[in-house]
């Protein structure tokens, strides 16, 4: 009921607007899992691995948007920014529905990509310097909700009989609504202020920041995590039906779980958020996402390769936005800042690229390695973060319990 409350006196109607805004930011993320192999890949005749292209693409607009989202908030405003953002999604979701060849594709990628990381930038900035964290845990769950029912927009299509442009093209009408509510409702966005206090510590330079090891040790986790999360809900639709005999709509379903796991382990972490120690937790969802990938790959049956798949999902839901404040936490107000940036920008890298290099081996080795390249993926994100700990560990008995400053 207090959340509620809270929610009721922040104008629940702004905030409910903002939920079907990252609820709609969710579903063209999911779309590509279903339509790309085989459909996409039919219509213009592409290999396996020519969707690294097309997530480097869209990689490159939401890195470069998202980047800019500050400085666009403070020149124009946080609504028109949103507009902007919902406007850009509908001229590149409609380019995905209507284009004839593969290089036009690879442009409304990149248009595509930009509406996504102007709306997650602007939203997070929004939220944080308005919001409190519940609600910005919320938020993040509408997201899932979206990236859950893309898949199944997707399917239903395929499945009766109809291109898979129409997922886009319906996808480019809700956006087209969106568009129309940011513009309705432009002027009543307040301004993002910083939280008080914020500026009692100024961040240290960026440069200072990149000189520590542990930084570059929390970018190869961010990294390596943002591929293993979108590589396993990428090529897992694949490695079933090509590999392994799966009916194309049974695993298309499982798809879908796997992103609704995220959604589902985000609401039951805020149960028990306050119990248990966030190193506890991250550590026990990544050797549940290994345990997740082992499953995979095993596969006794295809039953196991399933619910090793849901198992992936589920263990690593709540473990980006842990890793973000663990790094506040361990990092401390000077350095986090631009650490933050930093491993958020790395996630972005690997969500492009190690997708794109589990495409390449599956194109000149087997569709099957998919599933050994998850569990080493596993394995990598295990090691580093462990390694992350010894170092932040040798750092403060160097240092007794002073927190680490730029001049460090």
């Amino acid at each position: 009921m207090t959340a509620i409350t809270r929610i009721n006196r922040a104008d629940l109607f702004m905030v409910g607007i903002a939920y079907a805004g990252f609820i709609a930011l969710g579903i063209p993320s999911t779309l590509l899992n279903i339509a790309w192999s085989p459909y996409m890949r039919e219509t213009f005749g592409l290999s396996l691995d020519s969707l690294g292209l097309l997530l480097i693409a869209s990689t490159a607009g939401y890195f470069f948007a998202s980047f800019s989202s500050g400085r666009i908030i403070s020149r124009l405003g946080i609504g028109a920014l949103l507009l902007t953002s919902s406007l850009l999604g509908v001229a590149g979701l409609l380019g995905y529905a209507l284009s004839s060849n593969w290089p036009a594709l690879i442009v409304f990628a990149l248009l595509t990509g930009s509406a996504g990381g102007l709306m997650d930038g602007g939203m997070n900035i929004y939220f944080a310097a308005t919001y409190g964290p519940r609600l910005m845990n919320w938020l993040h769950a509408c997201f899932g909700v979206g990236a859950t029912i893309g898949p199944l927009l997707m399917t239903t299509f395929i499945h009766s009989g109809q291109s898979w442009r129409w997922g886009y093209a319906v996808t480019a009408a809700i956006y087209g609504a969106l568009a129309m509510t940011f513009a309705l409702t432009r002027g009543r966005w307040r301004a993002a202020e910083m939280p008080a206090g914020t500026t009692s510590h100024a961040p240290a330079r960026a440069r200072d920041v990149l000189l520590l090891p542990a930084v570059w040790i929390g970018v190869a986790v961010f990294f390596a995590y943002g591929g293993l999360e979108v590589a396993a809900g990428q090529w897992s639709s694949t490695l079933f039906t090509e590999t392994r005999a799966v009916p194309a709509q049974i695993a298309e379903r499982w798809v879908s779980l796997y992103w609704g796991s995220f959604t589902i382990g985000r609401f039951l972490y805020g149960a028990i958020a306050n119990r248990i120690q966030v190193v506890t937790v991250i550590r026990l969802c990544m050797l549940g996402a290994l345990a997740g990938t082992v499953l995979i790959w095993w596969n006794p049956a295809n039953e196991v390769g399933f619910m090793g798949l849901a198992l992936v999902g589920f263990a690593q839901a709540p473990v980006f936005p842990l890793l973000v404040t663990n790094t506040q936490e361990r990092l401390g107000p000077k350095l986090a800042p631009h650490a933050i940036g930093f491993q958020i920008a790395a996630a972005s890298l690997g969500i492009a690229l190690v997708p794109a290099l589990a495409g390449v081996l599956a194109q000149n080795i087997r569709v099957e390695i998919i599933a050994p390249f998850l569990v080493v993926t596993a394995v990598v994100i295990v090691a580093l973060y462990e390694f992350s700990l010894r170092i932040g560990d040798l750092r403060r008995r160097g240092q007794g319990t002073r927190t680490p400053d730029a001049g460090d």
